[in-house]
């Protein structure tokens, strides 16, 4: 890896890539989260690439809690930098983070809600602590559908009825819930996760590249939703989040501590269901 990262810390180990979030104070995905990850997708397109990329973040409390809701805009913006103005979404830049030519790998420790557990979802696995992982779809909770993987990954993953729940009730699901339902992979208990996972990527790192590659791509035929569907899902999104209903939902959330480290945060799937009944 040859580029700097405002937001992410890289380190190679033999064919194996660790990449790390750090946005303080809660590592929201905000413009600065998106244009570095742009920059390491393009780099990691590249042929000499490395062949595992394994993601965490510096802050055990949350991994991405959701975007930064005070810069939309921006962090649109950012995105569409990864396939152009009428790609502006992160649903199609996760789309992208899907099929770069190395295996990702998501190691969760705190929180990762919303467009960060879609930013999960969107990796080729996931690990989670089960002392110190949650995972929700906040989105309806305020007022608008998840547009960015969230729809087309939990409905493969967990089925019908375990995505409705999921994404209808946008609350919080333990690592353990997570794992029964294949939210991820596997939740490891946390003193052994770091192991756990070095192991699996340093073993497919060990493996011929074309091999990874060519199974990956055949996997993902089969798996991920068309571009046609992501981009519907963002539009509905980006409709709704703007909507009178939504504005007064976040609004009523900033009022109780929203994007900042307290209770509103950590108990996020509680919160939203605290919120005054919608018309």
């Amino acid at each position: 890896m040859t580029a700097s990262y405002e937001t992410i810390s890289t380190r190679m180990d033999g064919n194996v890539l660790s990449a790390t979030f750090s946005a303080p104070p809660i590592n929201l995905i905000g413009p600065e989260v998106v244009r570095d990850l742009v920059g390491l997708l393009d780099e990691l397109s590249q042929p000499a690439s490395a062949r595992v990329v394994v993601f965490d973040s510096a802050d055990r409390d949350f991994f991405f809690p959701h975007v930064d809701m005070t810069k939309v805009a921006e962090y649109t913006a950012e995105a569409a930098k990864a396939g152009g103005p009428g790609d502006a979404s992160l649903g199609m830049l996760f789309r992208k983070l899907s099929q770069v030519p190395a295996v990702t790998i998501a190691k969760l420790r705190g929180r990762a809600r919303g467009a960060g557990s879609e930013f999960l979802l969107a990796c080729d696995m996931r690990f989670a602590s089960r002392e110190n992982a949650l995972l929700g779809q906040l989105e309806v909770g305020v007022g608008a559908p998840p547009g960015a993987g969230a729809i087309q990954h939990l409905t493969r993953l967990l089925g019908r009825g375990r995505a409705m729940e999921a994404v209808l009730t946008s609350a919080d699901f333990d690592a353990d819930l997570a794992e029964r339902y294949g939210w991820v992979n596997r939740a490891v208990p946390d003193a052994e996760l770091d192991e756990f996972v070095a192991g699996i990527a340093a073993r497919i790192g060990g493996f011929p590249r074309d091999a990874l590659i060519a199974t990956k791509s055949a996997i993902n035929a089969i798996s991920l939703p068309t571009p046609a569907d992501v981009r519907a899902d963002a539009a509905l999104f980006q409709q709704l989040v703007r909507g009178e209903g939504a504005q007064q939902r976040t609004a009523e959330l900033f009022k109780r501590g929203f994007q900042t480290r307290g209770r509103t945060e950590l108990e996020l799937g509680d919160a939203l269901g605290e919120l005054k009944p919608a018309d």
